[in-house]
């Protein structure tokens, strides 16, 4: 039997390298020769550039940038075996978790030091980036990043002005002549799962600036400016993208990243199972087993376990999930195209209990979904 171990991390619980080795734990107590490939994923959120550079057998490459507010700090991106591709995760320079409460403020927080991270990149000599944007603690359109790698903004006056964000209503011109030349020959694919235009009612500031420090204030300043970007960024590149579906992403980098590096929006599962190359090896397996720690409605709107399901039901290959929370309807399953699905819990418990032994209760469920599904093998 070959059965494929692909689930992505139980959160607060168990990595996803962890989650493969308590699944394949149970598949080899319950039948000791079955031949296990273990594909940790993600979905395109916070870890994936870690799963992806190991996937291709690569590095972790650090270096000194400057974080939201300026300030230097080390940060890490992933770099592949064959030094041709770079993982990099913006919330590594510019993330939010690098700010204190206090701290938070999108009128001063910047993307430069993700354009450093691509920079160094680009000196490594790559030909592909693939860059996640989650987890972000600025609303600058990527004009921070824009910066790092050769792009000038300046006012009315020709004045050079400080990539962060109030700068983005005072932009009247961009001066390209210095960007980075490399970028003309660079792969970049960006893991986007928010479909957010760049302004407006259900834009980036408006929808994301508040959990970033923003009021209703800064909000609106914000949104002005990113309206702005948006004006002088379509007439300087021939191309208005600010309704583009992700734009509004990461306090408009999705938007930066289209202007600036001419950029590729995907979603993350969609990046990462192309990676990962597991479509491949779906072909070749008798049963998939996947997982997350919970799964809901939104589990089935593009995370990893509705990713599979789509290219296991095109296989004629079951799916089975194991998850410590379910929470969608057996219609649900069905109609998702999910074979079988089925909690750890195995008794009443608290939430620290079950992450206490989630590695058993992973391992433990698996061995009885597998003895059930090849019982009459």
């Amino acid at each position: 039997m070959n059965i494929l171990v692909a689930p992505d991390k139980f959160r607060g619980s168990l990595e996803a390298i962890d989650v493969c080795r308590a699944i394949k734990a149970g598949i080899l107590l319950a039948y000791p020769n079955t031949n296990v490939t273990t594909i940790p994923l993600a979905d395109g959120g916070e870890g994936t550039a870690q799963i992806l550079t190991q996937q291709a057998r690569g590095e972790t490459i650090t270096v000194e940038v400057n974080d939201p507010l300026g300030r230097v700090i080390m940060a890490s991106y992933g770099l592949s075996g064959d030094r041709q591709t770079a993982f990099v995760e913006m919330a590594a320079a510019s993330g939010l978790a690098l700010l204190a409460q206090e701290e938070r403020n999108p009128l001063l927080t910047s993307t430069y030091g993700t354009g450093q991270l691509i920079k160094d990149a680009l000196d490594k000599g790559v030909k592909q980036i693939i860059l996640g944007i989650g987890g972000s603690a600025t609303t600058d359109g990527g004009i921070g990043m824009a910066m790092a790698l050769g792009y000038r903004f300046y006012n009315e006056n020709h004045e050079l002005l400080i990539a962060k964000g109030q700068s983005l209503n005072s932009i009247k011109h961009i001066d390209s002549k210095e960007s980075d030349s490399r970028l003309r020959s660079v792969l970049v694919t960006v893991a986007c799962d928010v479909t957010n235009p760049l302004f407006g009612p259900n834009g980036a500031a408006h929808i994301y600036g508040p959990q970033k420090g923003a009021g209703p204030a800064m909000v609106k300043v914000l949104d002005e400016g990113l309206e702005n970007l948006s004006e002088v960024a379509s007439a300087a590149f021939g191309k208005d993208i600010a309704g583009h579906p992700g734009a509004g992403a990461a306090g408009g980098l999705g938007a930066g990243c289209l202007w600036f590096l001419n950029a590729v929006l995907k979603d993350g599962v969609s990046i990462v199972i192309e990676q990962t190359r597991i479509a491949e090896r779906i072909q070749n397996a008798d049963l998939v087993i996947t997982g997350e720690g919970k799964v809901d409605e939104q589990t089935l709107s593009g995370k990893v376990v509705k990713g599979l399901a789509d290219f296991c039901a095109a296989n004629r290959v079951p799916l089975a999930v194991v998850c410590g929370t379910l929470q969608i309807t057996p219609e649900q399953v069905r109609d998702a195209g999910i074979t079988y699905a089925v909690s750890v819990l195995n008794r009443p418990m608290d939430l620290d209990q079950a992450q206490a032994e989630a590695f058993e209760l992973v391992k433990d469920a698996t061995f009885h979904l597998v003895r059930l599904f090849f019982s009459n093998r």
